[in-house]
C-alpha cells in the first residue's frame, strides 16, 4: 500500500492531470482493477477517492476538521 504522503500525492496529481473529471478517470481505474481482480490496486485507488473529496470539498470553501 502506499504512504499516507504518496496517496495526497496521487490525489493532487489526478486533480491537476484530471480537473473536474477526476472522479471520472477514478472510476475508469477502480473499474480496470476490478476487471483484473486487483484488490490491493482498488483499495489504493478508493483512498485516493477519499483524499481528492477531501481535496475539493476544501476548494469549495467547506472548512476541513
Amino acid at each position: 500500500m502506499l504512504s499516507d504522503w504518496e496517496l495526497w500525492a496521487c490525489a493532487n496529481h489526478v486533480l491537476q492531470t484530471h480537473g473536474d473529471k477526476a472522479p471520472l478517470h477514478v472510476a475508469e481505474q477502480i473499474g480496470a482493477l476490478a476487471l483484473a481482480d486487483d484488490q490491493a490496486g482498488i483499495r489504493a485507488w478508493q483512498a485516493i477517492a477519499e483524499r481528492i473529496v477531501q481535496l475539493t470539498s476544501n476548494r469549495d470553501g467547506a472548512r476541513l476538521q
